[in-house]
Formats: structure tokens, sequence, C-alpha cells
């Protein structure tokens, strides 16, 4: 197998000239990336931002939150407040958003390609659609790779109770999501049953193995294999950032007594420890049926953890620094079915953000009278991927390699939408 020269991988004119293929022609996946520029990881890194993802399984309806079409056919039955944001109204669900709509920025005017869960799913972590013969890395492992602390005993990409998939892709086992349970509990590896000096000597009677083994081979998935395990070892020295028990006693009014609740008080405190990314997830708004009665159960206590995280990462100086996302796949539609249910929509619908890198107290884009199409200023996948980068101080253009096939962090075509960005 021949092997691309370094500098072929800097110009898309002679990317060819080195192609990396198989015997049967197909292109060689790239574990690790080949990075442009590991120059714009140290930046990044040195600027020191972080993010978490809101993340709402199923497709959260625009109508029932952000985007009220209150007195239309497709409006439903709950009534606008306002917000301290003037002139913006929002659903009567979202009383406490309402009062810190002058720390967001909502977009009405989401336009995206994937219709369906999977697709939806795949598509908003990643930024891309589904390939046969490319695994996108998540969202999470980017900023893992160009904003995390290679150093840390904390993983830099943690995932509580998600429904993402995509993983780290491309870029390897190294910016693989480490995943906690509904609960943020630890997984059962994490701990060793063995007493301390017992795991010592099984250490290093591994490590002098594994040494000897490297040293007669440099196969990259022996490295991975020993990078994990370390990592693993590692983690035992920060335990304790995972128990919150004490603080939750002290903040679960703030956030509210609720499992989401829980969730973006543990993702607060992995921010505050150096992780780099979290993802926390609230699962059922696939509301075909019910859509009503399901949001009226679901967004009170979404509602009252997402205010209640942004007061306390604005309260300890975290928000400048950490960006908050809020999506989910899909948008609702603007018909009512026969269920009393929404079904997936994705014409236009709304997303929202704030903290570090983002204008505070916009309402971006509309949608036409009844909800049906953006009337403005849409905004698409790679548009929202490119301007959260940015955000956090990413170039979405830096290109990272599958094979031989340059890739950008945000798709060819995006455009950093500079009106949502402080």
């Amino acid at each position: 197998m021949s092997q691309l020269p370094e500098m072929a991988h800097h110009s898309r004119r002679t990317m060819l000239k080195g192609l990396l293929a198989t015997a049967g022609g197909t292109a060689v996946m790239n574990w690790g990336g080949l990075f442009r520029s590991a120059a714009a990881a140290d930046q990044v890194q040195r600027q020191g931002k972080r993010c978490i993802l809101i993340w709402l399984n199923g497709g959260c309806s625009q109508f029932e939150t952000f985007d009220m079409k209150v007195g239309r056919p497709t409006g439903g039955p709950f009534r606008e407040i306002g917000t301290n944001l003037p002139g913006t109204k929002i659903c009567e669900l979202m009383p406490r958003i309402a009062e810190r709509m002058d720390k967001l920025t909502v977009i009405r005017s989401m336009h995206t390609s994937q219709i369906d869960h999977p697709g939806g799913i795949y598509l908003m972590h990643t930024g891309y659609a589904p390939a046969a013969n490319v695994r996108f890395p998540e969202i999470g492992a980017i900023v893992a790779r160009y904003s995390g602390r290679p150093e840390s005993d904390l993983p830099n990409f943690i995932k509580i109770s998600s429904q993402g998939d995509a993983g780290s892709g491309f870029l390897g086992p190294r910016y693989q999501p480490f995943q906690l349970d509904q609960d943020g509990k630890l997984p059962p590896f994490s701990s060793s049953q063995l007493s301390a000096q017992a795991e010592g000597l099984r250490h290093e009677l591994r490590d002098f193995l594994e040494a000897g083994f490297a040293a007669r081979s440099a196969a990259e998935p022996a490295r991975m294999h020993r990078e994990a395990y370390e990592q693993a070892r590692r983690l035992q020295h920060v335990r304790d950032v995972f128990q919150i028990d004490q603080q939750w006693e002290r903040y679960r009014e703030q956030y509210g007594d609720s499992k989401l609740g829980r969730r973006c008080l543990l993702a607060r405190c992995l921010i505050e420890a150096g992780v780099s990314f979290v993802e926390v997830g609230q699962s059922g708004y696939d509301t075909h049926a019910d859509n009503f009665s399901g949001h009226k159960a679901l967004v009170p206590c979404m509602d009252q953890a997402w205010a209640g995280l942004l007061d306390d990462l604005e309260e300890r100086g975290l928000l400048r620094d950490t960006l908050v996302v809020w999506m989910g796949e899909i948008g609702r539609t603007p018909n009512i079915n026969n269920r009393s249910g929404r079904d997936h929509y994705v014409r236009c619908w709304s997303t929202a953000l704030a903290g570090a890198g983002i204008k505070r107290g916009l309402v971006y884009g509309s949608t036409d009278e009844d909800g049906r199409d953006v009337r403005d200023s849409p905004v698409t996948e790679a548009d929202f991927f490119a301007t959260v980068y940015s955000a956090l101080g990413i170039n979405p253009a830096i290109e990272n390699y599958s094979g031989v096939r340059p890739i950008p962090l945000a798709p060819f075509g995006h455009r950093v939408v500079a009106d949502l960005l402080a």
C-alpha cells in the first residue's frame, strides 16, 4: 500500500497523486484524521471554550416552544406569554426561559434535509447526512479534538442519556464519547474490583508486555488499546467529579426535581472541572399522537432545567466561555393529525443558542403565518454547524481526511451566520 507524502495532504490539486487505496480500489479510512492544522487546535485549546448540548430526542415542536401561531389553524391550544425581550412571545409552558430570553439567540428559520429520526439525529450531531463510505464525527468529537485537553484525567467528550450514535467517526477512538446512563452514573468498567496493590501489579505486567509488543510493532490499534487503558486508569483520580448528591440537595430547586435537571447540574459540574463537551438528553418528543399532552409533560421540566443551567453558568462566570446549544433532530408539522399529534417537519423549525460567542437577546429568522415555510433568513444544517464552530473559536473550514477525501468541519458551501455572533 502506497503512502501519501505529507505535503500532498495540504493541497487538493496534488491529492490524487498519491491515492491511498486497497487492492480493490477502495479508499482506506484514515484513523486520526490527518489534521490540516495542529496549530488551530492549539489556539482553541488556549481559549478554553466549552459546549453543553441539550438534546431533545424525537424532535421538540416549535409551535409549543418558540414559534407559536396562536389563532391560526396550525396553532394548537396553548397561549403565548411575554418575555423579557420586548416584542417577543413564546409558549406558556416556558415561563422561566421567558424571563431569560435576553440570554438567548433563538433561530426560528432552521431548514434541514433529513426528515426521519436516524437521518436527523445523525445530521444534527455531525452536520452531514449519512453516507455509505464515510463515518462523520459528531460535534462533541470535533470540540474534544480542537478544544479538549489531551492531558486531562477526565474524558473530553461525555454523553448523559443521549441518543446520538455517530461517535468520533474518522477521528478515531481517542475522541469517542464517554457514555453515562440516564442517572449520570459511571459505567461498571470505570471501577476496579481489585485492591489498589493488585491493580497496580496488573498494570505493571500489562505495561511491560505491551511495551515489548510496541517495540516490535507500530500497529495503530495496539497504540489505541494502550491509550484506552491509560485513560481508564486516570479516570480513577477524578471519580468524585461525577458524585453530585450533595450539590443536588443544594440545587434541586433551581434545576427542578427531574432527571433532566440532575443531568444539567452534572453537565455544569463537568464543564467546570474542564470537560470540553457534554451532551444531556431528554427523550419523548416524537409526538405523532397526543402532541399537546406530551409537550405539557416534557417542556416544563426542560424549561426549569435549562433556565437553572443558564443561571448557574452565569453566576459562576462560565457562560461567557460555555456555549449552550438547545435542539433536537427535527421539528413538528404545522398540520395537527387525527390523533392530536404533529408529525416530522424540517422545512422550518427552531433551535436556540446561548453563551460563548453568541449574541444575547436575538430572535433570528421568521416563518410564514402558519409556520409552513421560512419567510426570511433560512439556516441550513451546514450554516448552523459553521456558526456553532465559529462561536467556539474553531474554523469551520478546517479539513480532516477520510482516506484521501478532504472533509471540512462544516460541509462545503456553508456560511457562518455572522448576525448570530457577538
